[in-house]
């Protein structure tokens, strides 16, 4: 046996939230390129309803296999499936539909906007602080989408009736989110993300069966892709970043990386799909971008003055 004292090396230590974060925004502003990509080849009620349930069922399949503590009450479950209507059924039922006629970079500006109207409505209806930084944030999102979508209507790239469905889109995700504060769920998010999954696709499947045809669906590569891209990308791992994030960072820092989803998300769709992209849309995505970050970002002190 050795007499020399035994040494314990400790490992560098990796931080791997950052990596998370960036993932995280990637996925999150890739969505709306991956949702543009199928509804070119299949009904969006169809391409809902099989993403949807899919998740569901995988997500709340894992948590089984993991033996995670579902910890939810028979109210929490009704809760998040209510909310699995609003914000994924609606919110994306809309939007997808105005994906039909819009651009992905454009359904992707007004969506991301979500955070600064959402702000103004929980100040409205439920007294939430309604600061000089965050009424800046607002006039500068609504300069900004303004901006844009004026714009592209006027040279005729983008149709007004898919405008339409987009801001619908917007107006259910924000009402969904307010409705998230005021219900407050508890338990797992993880498998409140299952449910809300599983109750959207069950709550989609009769319209699709009703307003679509499987008849015109074209089966190939890319619609492979885009789907399973939002299935496992878009409402499997991203959500999992961001639950991360939550613990992590905290609500407000987590959502404060918002403001990065504009740009992002014009990019992916001028790369990946040849989207035209001008000087007049670059200058609209600044102030959005910026009003994003005037909402979300952390307050410095919990005493200082905004």
């Amino acid at each position: 046996m050795s007499l020399a004292p035994s040494v314990s090396l400790s490992r560098p230590s990796f931080n791997l939230l950052p990596l998370a974060i960036a993932l995280f925004c990637v996925l999150w502003s890739f969505a709306f390129v991956a949702g543009k990509t199928g509804v070119t080849y299949c009904p969006p009620l169809i391409l809902l309803a099989a993403r949807f349930t899919l998740a569901g069922v995988l997500i709340l399949g894992f948590a089984a296999l993991r033996r995670e503590s579902w910890s939810l009450s028979w109210r929490d479950v009704a809760v998040f499936a209510v909310l699995g209507i609003a914000n994924n059924a609606l919110y994306l039922g809309l939007g997808y539909t105005g994906l039909q006629t819009v651009s992905a970079g454009l359904g992707g500006l007004i969506v991301s906007a979500n955070p600064i109207f959402t702000a103004m409505l929980a100040a409205l209806l439920l007294g939430e602080s309604l600061t000089w930084r965050k009424v800046g944030g607002l006039l500068l999102g609504i300069v900004g989408v303004g901006m844009i979508v004026w714009h592209r209507i006027a040279v005729g790239t983008d149709s007004l009736h898919g405008i339409m469905f987009t801001l619908a889109s917007l107006a259910s995700l924000v009402a969904g989110t307010i409705l998230f504060k005021v219900l407050s769920p508890s338990g797992s998010l993880w498998v409140g993300n299952g449910v809300q999954n599983l109750a959207a696709g069950l709550a989609t499947i009769p319209f699709a069966a009703a307003f679509a045809s499987p008849a015109d669906i074209v089966p190939n590569v890319q619609l492979l892709g885009a789907f399973a891209f939002l299935v496992l990308g878009g409402s499997i791992l991203a959500y999992q970043l961001w639950f991360h994030m939550l613990r992590t960072c905290g609500a407000t820092a987590a959502s404060a990386y918002h403001f990065v989803m504009p740009p992002l998300g014009m990019l992916f769709a001028y790369l990946v799909l040849g989207e035209h992209l001008e000087m007049r849309d670059l200058l609209g995505i600044v102030p959005v971008a910026l009003g994003v970050y005037l909402v979300t970002r952390p307050a410095r002190s919990a005493a200082g003055v905004d």
